[in-house]
């Protein structure tokens, strides 16, 4: 199967796939790309049961090309049913249906994970991860006016949700 867990030695590649992604302020508030190290605490937070990090590989390929991670949310017990999805592509990745693929896979076990709702942030200029969201049935939950800055740009960031 394409869709694993990621492991220890996928970090370097999942840390530059994220990091391909602030240059193009759509999917990212980073505005500096961030070191391995500094994900090493943000990766040892993931486990397979209850929080998990996964990767999309081709069969003949075992470095990841695309990753999805889903985040306890707002670090309260009373939402501990309650995640923030996170998908990021690599560049030469994209448009292939492995972010669609990967979120699939996190609706499907979700309830096993006990999670009730899944929530995403997302930039509202950027159009292919609402899509994607939406497609999936996620609704636009709420809406936060220009709270990033971007390159001197303000930025909304758009709450999208689905309960399950």
């Amino acid at each position: 199967m394409p869709i694993r867990h990621a492991a220890l030695p996928d970090l370097q590649e999942i840390v530059s796939i994220y990091n391909a992604s602030i240059p193009g302020r759509m999917a990212t508030a980073d505005l500096a790309p961030v070191t391995v190290a500094e994900r090493e605490p943000w990766f040892a937070d993931f486990s397979p049961g209850r929080r998990p990090l996964w990767v999309y590989c081709e069969e003949s390929e075992p470095t990841p090309l695309a990753w999805l991670s889903l985040r306890s949310f707002y670090g309260r017990p009373a939402y501990d049913q309650t995640v923030e999805v996170g998908i990021y592509t690599a560049p030469l990745a994209q448009r292939r249906g492995y972010g669609r693929a990967l979120l699939n896979h996190a609706l499907q076990e979700a309830p096993c994970l006990g999670i009730k709702t899944i929530l995403a942030f997302t930039f509202g200029h950027n159009a292919p991860s609402l899509n994607l969201f939406r497609s999936a049935g996620f609704a636009e939950w709420g809406k936060l006016p220009e709270v990033a800055r971007l390159d001197d740009v303000r930025r909304d960031l758009v709450i999208l949700g689905k309960a399950m």
